[in-house]
């Protein structure tokens, strides 16, 4: 696992932010699949984070670009609005709260992620 937000380009590394999700989703397919240690879990929620700050601004601002009655818009928009809440929140002291928060993060930043494609696409 990197910490590598951008690629040489500037744009966003996508694909190492999706492996990142996947460390912490593969669990919801793959039920033998190990939760990782606190120690573990602390690192990649840091990487969640970092990832979600960093993705953000870049697809609310290619969203800005579309028309304002666009569906593609409305929806990423929705999606920014979503993963700031989920920023925002702390994860409960209950056990298991820290992964399912960090859960929470890694479909945030999924769904982030897909906007980002989808909006891509569209703009070219």
């Amino acid at each position: 696992m990197t910490g590598t937000v951008e690629t040489n380009s500037g744009t966003p590394d996508i694909e190492t932010m999706r492996e990142t999700i996947d460390e912490l989703l593969d669990a919801d397919t793959v039920p033998e699949t190990l939760p990782p240690s606190a120690d573990e879990l602390a690192d990649v929620t840091s990487l969640l984070r970092g990832y979600l700050d960093a993705l953000m601004p870049v697809v609310e601002h290619a969203a800005a670009r579309l028309p304002r009655n666009s569906v593609a818009r409305y929806c990423a928009l929705a999606c920014v609005g979503d993963a700031r809440r989920k920023l925002q929140l702390q994860p409960s002291p209950a056990p298991g709260a820290d992964l399912a928060y960090a859960r929470r993060l890694a479909r945030a930043l999924n769904a982030l992620c897909d906007d980002y494609d989808k909006l891509r696409q569209a703009a070219s």
